[in-house]
């Protein structure tokens, strides 16, 4: 497995269009390209963003991504119009994995 690791600097009062933006993105690249999935995370500056995403391999990952659905491609164009800059901060190959992913099933959190 795959890992891309990204941190992005928003503009100012853009933290909730972002979100949002880049939820609705994730969507579309795990539907259209075959991820397995991506988490966002806060940092104590609230400009700032690290997005974690998984895919199977890096293969998959480096492939062209060009959505068919506009739903989609208005997303990413929102996101994108939320970041100051943006950046790859590690590509990382999955050594041992003991992440739990149904912790939250049952109780309803998350």
């Amino acid at each position: 497995m795959f890992i891309a690791v990204y941190e992005f600097t928003i503009k100012t009062d853009m933290a909730r269009e972002f979100r949002d933006s880049w939820l609705l993105t994730t969507k579309g690249i795990y539907e259209e390209f075959g991820s397995i999935g991506s988490r966002l995370h806060s940092t104590k500056n609230p400009l700032i963003f690290i997005g974690y995403a998984q895919w199977p391999d890096q293969e998959t990952w480096k492939k062209e991504k060009d959505f068919i659905n506009p739903d989609f491609i208005l997303a990413r164009d929102r996101m994108r119009g939320c970041v100051e800059s943006s950046k790859t901060i590690y590509e990382l190959e999955v050594t041992d994995d003991y992440l739990q992913t149904d912790i939250f099933a049952n109780t309803g959190e998350n």
